[in-house]
């Protein structure tokens, strides 16, 4: 039996409202403008997409302060790309770390191949700088990408993350809503074809992996 649930994209339309994350405030909201989140099953950490996703057309900024094309640099590699910011207390760093604990158990060769991609939904605070000290600690060759807000916000809704600028809570802190999903494009397509949440630990993505370097269905 696969490990995996198919999804329509009629199906993302109609989970519209779940498409956000408050990270650090416990509070969901909706975004009529997102696209939006799927859960794959409670047992069943990947959701592939029955209509694969085409990689983002994003020329970001990475963390050297250069100029970095999204689809030229991962084309033809196994890619896993995130949107959060570093000022996240919770999901954007767990999730982080948890890629980076998977990757460790892959063979060197292997660890080399993969892409992983984090694209700050924070754009203001996040600088080269901060952002290249932030994904330092969690793996020196992740690589971080910021740049202009419109311009982020219009390529996570190309694979169907929805974020919203961030605001300011009456306490001062700042707030930055955005879809939690990682999706895992194929190095034979380019495709973006599996989803997951939040809630994937590093032992799921761990066994997830070998496939996805592969470009096969986990």
């Amino acid at each position: 039996m696969r490990n995996t649930k198919a999804v329509t994209a009629v199906a993302f339309a109609a989970a519209a409202a779940l498409a956000l994350s408050a990270c650090g405030t416990g509070d969901d909201k909706a975004d009529s403008s997102s696209i939006a989140e799927v859960s794959a099953a409670p047992d069943k950490p990947a959701t592939v997409l029955d209509q694969p996703f085409t990689k983002p057309n994003l020329v970001l900024t990475d963390t050297n302060g250069k100029e970095y094309d999204l689809r030229e640099a991962t084309k033809g590699k196994p890619t896993l790309i995130y949107f959060g910011y570093t000022k996240c207390p919770d999901v954007c760093p767990l999730t982080m770390s948890n890629i980076s604990l998977a990757k460790r158990e892959l063979p060197k060769a292997d660890q080399e191949k993969l892409q992983v991609v984090f694209v700050t939904t924070d754009p203001e605070r996040d600088t080269p700088a901060s952002l290249g000290e932030w994904l330092a600690a969690q793996d020196p060759s992740f690589t971080g990408l910021t740049g202009d807000f419109p311009t982020i916000q219009a390529g996570a809704r190309q694979i169907g993350i929805g974020i919203d600028a961030p605001k300011k809570e009456k306490d001062g802190t700042v707030v930055s809503m955005h879809g939690a999903q990682v999706i895992a494009f194929s190095p034979k397509t380019d495709k973006g074809y599996v989803l997951y949440g939040e809630d994937t630990t590093a032992e799921e993505y761990a066994k997830d992996l070998p496939k996805l370097l592969k470009g096969e269905t986990p």
